[in-house]
């Protein structure tokens, strides 16, 4: 429609940079990350990062019988917290270590891994510090990062903020998978300890934090021995080297990883029918983040338990006979272990005793 006597709006053709979306920057950001990504490179690696898709060819001489296994995952709003330090290189590899035990749960190890990092405008140094820590986290865990997606959607993100998906494909020999058929009654559960929040319950956290405590990211709380910020972003822990060789020689019935919805809701979750976890919460000390959640937010223990990690990041089932040289193999690994309870007759579901 024109309207008779004004003036033209534009001077000049519109461009993609004129709606936000700068393509040279992506650019910029793109040569920024080549070298993290190369250095995540394995052997079954087929394309370079440009290519329209990744390419992959897995080695499967090894295996007689492999079964791929794959899950995708987000950071959460643990990003509000590293928006707001600055700090952007730990959620990379938070991502990669919570897909990581989700297929690990099952029994399989990573062959490769992909990101997706959608923002309103792209910094390429926020870029690189994020690809910066999945790249780091692919190597802990011998995967590639074969490729990913970087979006630009200026008007849908606020400035300075970006969300973050990852996707991960690992393989586990058919008769290796663990998926809870084995368990039975009277096997027992050893718990593993997280290294804190892990990438659940930040949106309850948060508001503990930082609107019921009047707390700053800068503020120090002597009883957790760090600033807000360093407790709130410690990094989601990876199991798979502790549990790698355990779960090849066939000596586990099954993994549960403790993310959202905490013990409550994802022990069960690997129970066949007509078990439940008998759970002592006496068994393990609670560590001082979870207690201060609980105090300073008024929570209640049953809320706490099915929001939080209350300390333990995974929970082996195992059976009793094999309960004590698992415990010894977790120290030898340097890990904190809890015998936390047994599996009992019962209906699906975690009992607090």
């Amino acid at each position: 429609m024109s309207h008779s006597g004004s003036e033209p709006e534009h001077t000049r053709p519109l461009t993609y940079r004129d709606a936000g979306v700068d393509i040279e920057r992506q650019n910029q950001a793109l040569e920024r990350i080549k070298s993290t990504v190369h250095s995540t490179r394995t052997p079954g690696v087929l394309a370079d990062i440009g290519s329209f898709g990744g390419m992959f060819a897995p080695d499967w001489s090894a295996m007689k019988s492999p079964v791929l296994v794959s899950s995708c995952d987000g950071v959460g709003t643990k990003l509000k917290v590293a928006f707001d330090a600055g700090i952007h290189d730990t959620v990379g590899r938070d991502l990669v270590n919570h897909c990581v035990n989700d297929i690990l749960v099952q029994g399989a190890r990573p062959l490769f891994f992909m990101d997706y990092l959608a923002t309103g405008r792209l910094a390429p140094e926020v870029l690189a510090s994020v690809v910066e820590g999945i790249g780091r986290g692919c190597r802990e865990a011998g995967c590639a990062l074969l490729g990913g997606e970087t979006a630009e959607m200026p008007g849908f993100y606020a400035d300075g903020e970006y969300d973050v998906a990852g996707f991960i494909v690992g393989a586990v020999e058919r008769e290796r998978i663990l998926d809870g058929r084995a368990i039975r009654e009277g096997d027992v559960l050893v718990g593993i300890a997280s290294s804190g929040l892990h990438t659940n319950g930040y949106s309850l956290a948060r508001r503990v934090f930082f609107e019921v405590a009047g707390l700053a990211l800068d503020s120090r709380v002597d009883e957790l021995g760090g600033t807000v910020s360093e407790v709130l972003l410690r990094e989601h822990r990876s199991y798979l080297a502790a549990l790698s060789r355990p779960v090849a020689e066939g000596k586990l019935r099954g993994l549960a990883h403790i993310t959202g919805g905490g013990l409550t809701d994802n022990v069960p979750r690997i129970l066949p029918p007509g078990l439940a976890a008998r759970i002592h919460a006496d068994r393990w000390a609670v560590p001082p983040l979870f207690r201060f959640l609980e105090d300073a937010g008024g929570i209640e223990r049953e809320e706490m338990l099915r929001t939080f990690n209350m300390g333990i990041g995974m929970v082996a089932v195992v059976a009793s006979e094999n309960a004590a040289e698992l415990e010894r193999h977790l120290e030898a690994c340097g890990e904190r272990r809890f015998r936390i309870g047994e599996v009992v007759v019962g209906e699906g579901r975690v009992i607090y005793a």
